[in-house]
């Protein structure tokens, strides 16, 4: 098994807040990783640590190392701009911008600098097949992404994501905007992607941890309280915390 991207006493903090404390996991590529633990615990945090998207933030600190591909991405000669692109992040609600459904897709290629018309009707096509989304919506791209369902805007957002064609795929609880069919689509869907991508996914749902996930780690006031194979973290966690709140003691 490779590890796609590793964590080395990852510590953050938000001015004084300390909210993540020596954080040391190592995600393995091609599987899905579940990162689950009660709110305000640091999950989010944690996740956009993986793209720099806390760098946005004001008088956010952080030291240790995360590496992708064994490269720091905290190293002072990594492009962020580049990095982003081989690390696509799926919000929480859909966020589709106020353009057709083609453009929404074809944004990313275009500040990525590609500009010649077949190779982005291209890659917004297999972005849109590969999100499941490309039969619903083939005879209506140029139609606003507001028309789509909350579901479709949620794969719609994935396929944005696909089309820079990442190597590492972010997700902050994405169904918990959705209906159940809605939520069990983008569970399929995780499934298929898991192939070609590396998928590390916040949710609040155990359920659906248990379900999609191949490792699981369970964050707790900003600790990484424990982190192994999904099945042995359901089944039989080692810690009583982790059993606690699998459980339902907390939550």
């Amino acid at each position: 098994m490779v590890n796609k991207i590793t964590t080395r006493d990852l510590n953050l903090w938000f001015g004084e807040n300390h909210i993540l404390k020596n954080i040391n996991i190592s995600v393995p590529e091609n599987l899905i990783t579940a990162i689950m633990g009660p709110s305000g615990c640091g999950k989010s945090t944690f996740l956009r640590c993986l793209n720099r998207m806390n760098d946005l933030i004001d008088g956010t600190k952080i030291t240790g190392k995360v590496l992708i591909d064994g490269k720091d991405i905290y190293s002072d000669n990594i492009d962020v701009f580049n990095l982003r692109k081989r690390v696509g992040m799926v919000f929480q609600k859909p966020n589709p911008f106020s353009k057709s459904i083609f453009e929404n897709v074809a944004y990313g290629l275009k500040i990525h600098g590609i500009r010649d018309r077949g190779i982005i009707s291209e890659k917004v096509e297999r972005a849109l097949r590969d999100a499941n989304l490309w039969d619903e919506v083939k005879d209506k791209l140029s139609s606003s992404a507001f028309d789509l369902s909350g579901g479709q805007q949620q794969r719609l957002c994935i396929a944005r994501a696909l089309a820079v064609e990442p190597e590492i795929i972010l997700f902050d609880e994405p169904a918990s905007a959705l209906d159940p069919i809605s939520t069990a689509k983008l569970e399929e869907l995780l499934g298929k992607l898991k192939k070609n991508y590396t998928i590390v996914i916040v949710t609040h749902n155990l359920q659906q941890a248990a379900r999609i996930s191949d490792w699981t780690a369970f964050l707790m006031l900003g600790e990484l309280v424990e982190f192994g194979k999904t099945e042995k973290i359901f089944t039989t966690p080692k810690d009583k915390r982790t059993e606690n709140y699998l459980t339902g003691k907390f939550g």
